[in-house]
């Protein structure tokens, strides 16, 4: 059984290999049976029946004979196979031209979608613009936020300003302590320059005293020996 199955495989794998075409033989094919209005590979395309028909009627008339009527019925049927052939005709204009159509409105929709897809860009990218801008403003807002936040746990102005005025106050009176620190100190220099003059001049006049007591004590005893000598010279005398 199983030879046979493979053999009937075998068999049907070389159908398929003898009756495949490629594309463009099918192409060819195609085209060929839209030409000759061959929809069927059985009996005769409707192009060559036509033209059998024609060639019968031409035939016939050329005959020298009195076939009227046969030339009539030959007529007659090769207007009916004309018209019979010119049906599919029509029906393949129509095609033809509903395609075109279609054609076209696919043309214009595919125009359409490419403009709404530069449109779609074109807003993506204005929406990545105003999204930026957002982030920054929610950046702005926050920063904003935080600082009130750090403006509220501050005193209120009132109580500021009071300590500042207080602040202003103890500097003012800071100040007046240094500008009297500063004229006592400039007082203070000047008495101690003065009490270093004073003590100079005290030594100066110290040292001349001294000076001066110890040039008396050396001439006391000249005096009092120059005394004893005029005294003795008196005696003598």
């Amino acid at each position: 059984m199983l030879g046979k199955a493979r053999k009937v495989s075998g068999r049907g794998e070389a159908v398929a290999a003898n009756y495949a075409f490629g594309p463009a033989e099918d192409d060819i094919i195609i085209k060929h049976r839209l030409l000759t209005r061959t929809t069927t590979t059985r009996g005769d395309p409707p192009l060559k029946k036509l033209q059998k028909k024609f060639t019968n009627y031409v035939s016939e008339i050329e005959k020298e004979e009195d076939n009227y009527n046969e030339c009539e019925k030959l007529a007659k049927a090769f207007l009916q196979e004309l018209a019979t052939f010119e049906i599919p005709l029509l029906k393949s204009k129509a095609i033809v031209e509903a395609n075109i159509r279609e054609k076209e409105n696919f043309n214009e929709l595919k125009d359409e979608i490419n403009r709404q897809i530069l449109q779609a860009q074109a807003d993506i990218e204005d929406l990545k613009k105003q999204l930026e801008e957002s982030k920054i403003e929610r950046q702005h807002k926050e920063e904003c936020e935080a600082i009130r936040k750090l403006i509220a746990l501050q005193p209120p102005r009132s109580e500021t300003q009071k300590l500042i005025n207080e602040l202003e106050k103890e500097i003012m009176a800071l100040d007046a302590e240094n500008t009297a620190g500063f004229r006592l100190l400039e007082l203070r220099k000047k008495q101690f320059a003065l009490l270093l003059h004073v003590v100079d001049e005290l030594q100066n006049t110290i040292e001349e005293e001294q000076k001066n007591l110890v040039e008396e004590m050396r001439a006391a005893p000249e005096e009092l020996k120059n005394g004893i000598e005029d005294s003795e010279a008196m005696a003598v005398d």
